[in-house]
């Protein structure tokens, strides 16, 4: 059963088109013309990780390297990041866990459980816990939806909202432009921290781990990108240090061996 009736412009010509009602909609199945389309205020789990998909190709073609050089390293980090999305608090879809063959401190998430960290940034930790929290910061992404909040906010100001929604290349297009240059929100950050060290703490990590990672960071002579694109570093880690007395986990202190983290990331 069809809704109202949307009218499309194709080759010059206005064409009436049926458009389903809300109860028909299947947001990958709205086709026109061989564009398709997304309405990101019914986009589901099973949607949102496809659209994560299609980032990771893009961001892929646009340069991003995924470093395979290490299996044992890659799995390692894989593992990590699987320890954290079971007890995050979004444990409900895959998570795909990805290194990234670039020097920079820096690591970022997309849409639908893809998290992605460079190998600088490994290189800097020195403790599992340290890889961890950054990890979970990122998983703290994914289950706050913020990148797809930010991909309607950004298509609603680009005026690129159809009566079908949004096609799905803009979306992708907007998705490698948060990854790669759009610094996230300072509450999106701060929401990230919070989330990430609950997170840590559920899955046994220190949870100091974040905030000495973080302090290391902000004292540092020039902050690196991690930073850079992340605002108000020292802000940040007294939010972290509130929390660690108030509310942290009893009993979680996995992490913090240097020598057993050293170990399980030589050859980077």
């Amino acid at each position: 059963m069809y809704g109202a009736i949307a009218l499309v412009v194709a080759s010059g010509l206005v064409v009436a088109t049926p458009q389903p009602s809300k109860a028909d909609i299947n947001i990958f199945d709205l086709i026109f013309n061989g564009i398709q389309y997304i309405q990101l205020s019914n986009l589901n789990d099973e949607q949102e990780v496809d659209l994560g998909r299609q980032t990771d190709q893009a961001l892929q073609r646009q340069g991003v390297r995924i470093y395979n050089s290490n299996p044992a390293v890659v799995n390692y980090v894989d593992e990590i990041g699987q320890r954290l999305a079971t007890t995050s608090a979004r444990s409900n879809i895959p998570y795909t866990f990805q290194v990234v063959a670039d020097d920079s401190v820096n690591a970022f998430a997309t849409s639908g459980g893809f998290v992605y960290i460079h190998t600088g940034l490994i290189r800097e930790a020195d403790t599992e816990a340290e890889l961890a929290g950054v990890i979970a910061h990122e998983i703290g992404h994914i289950a706050g939806r913020h990148a797809i909040n930010r991909m309607r906010d950004i298509a609603l100001t680009n005026g690129i909202v159809g009566a079908l929604g949004v096609s799905q290349d803009d979306l992708v297009n907007i998705g490698v432009q948060l990854a790669l240059f759009l610094p996230n929100s300072r509450g999106a950050e701060y929401h990230a921290d919070e989330l990430g060290f609950e997170n840590m703490g559920l899955a046994g990590y220190d949870q100091q781990g974040l905030i000495t990672f973080m302090s290391k960071l902000a004292e540092g002579g020039s902050p690196p990108e991690f930073f850079s694109t992340h605002p108000d570093p020292n802000n940040r880690v007294n939010n972290l240090q509130t929390m660690y007395q108030e509310s942290r986990q009893p009993g979680a202190t996995d992490g913090n061996n240097p020598e057993v983290y050293r170990s399980q990331i030589s050859g980077v």
